[in-house]
């Protein structure tokens, strides 16, 4: 490696991210989803190499290429990891260690939640999977609460249960 190349990647460590994004444009032509400077740093020294060096081989970038036809590639990280009930789940009130816990500040099944809200009652009777206002179920007391308010609400302050 020259001391000019050595040079300019060893002055990268003293840039910022905004400089550093402006350097990767430079670099590869496109901006940069990301926003971390080490990895920035990283990818643009590699680039740097990269041009003044030479790329991969047209082996090396043909058994890369075979690799990644051969990998079943994940394309987004895994979700955090849950616990569904199975489609043929019994709905008949009892719990069973698949069945999700239930929310401990709503009221038990069947109860109406009653608020006043600019001169307007708003009911909702608790549902054992949702909530039923104006004859309509809902999953989520905020759906319910942005409805009435005509606002974003957060359903368990709405109706007061938090």
């Amino acid at each position: 490696m020259d001391a000019a190349l050595r040079e300019e990647i060893e002055g990268l460590a003293a840039l910022g991210t905004p400089a550093l994004k402006a350097k990767y444009v430079e670099a590869f032509g496109e901006r940069s989803r990301s926003g971390n400077a080490a990895f920035l740093r990283k990818r643009i020294a590699w680039r740097l190499q990269a041009r003044a060096m030479g790329g991969l081989s047209e082996r090396a970038r043909r058994r890369a290429e075979d690799l990644a036809d051969e990998a079943d590639l994940r394309v987004r990280a895994p979700g955090p990891s849950r616990r569904r009930l199975p489609t043929s789940a019994p709905r008949d009130g009892h719990t069973d260690a698949l069945r999700q816990r239930r929310d401990p500040r709503l009221p038990p099944v069947g109860e109406l939640l009653v608020r006043e809200f600019r001169g307007m009652a708003v009911a909702v009777r608790v549902l054992e999977d949702g909530f039923e206002y104006q004859g309509r179920r809902y999953a989520s007391l905020s759906t319910i609460a942005c409805e009435a308010a005509g606002t974003r609400w957060n359903g368990y302050r709405f109706f007061e249960l938090a």
